[in-house]
């Protein structure tokens, strides 16, 4: 559970330092345009959604993890509720893969 929390923590980081665009549409504008350096999507998004994005993410090879309900992804960024995330920061990413990696938020990396 600890692990978690780090996780959320580092999100909100990086949320601070504007290098998360979350929703859906800036998630995609984030993978497509080669800013982003992993995606993360809630484990209640949709099936089409997750689909999606994860055929999205495996086109162009960015790292994509399922983590953390559509309200804590919001509170981690100090939203309402979010269904999908992407990190725009190599440093962020790197750290919050390496706990994901450890806990076990469910992977997908398309490496």
């Amino acid at each position: 559970m600890e692990n978690r929390n780090k996780i959320f923590g580092l999100i909100g980081l990086a949320a601070r330092a504007r290098k998360v665009a979350s929703g859906g549409f800036m998630v995609e504008r984030s993978v497509k345009s080669g800013r982003s350096h992993m995606v993360l999507l809630s484990v209640e998004a949709s099936d089409n959604t997750k689909k999606k994005f994860t055929n999205m993410c495996t086109h162009y090879k960015i790292p994509i993890y399922q983590f953390g309900t559509k309200d804590e992804l919001g509170h981690a960024l100090g939203q309402e509720m979010r269904t999908c995330l992407s990190v725009e920061d190599a440093g962020f990413a790197k750290a919050v893969m390496e706990r994901m990696n450890n806990d076990g938020g469910s992977l997908n990396e398309s490496k």
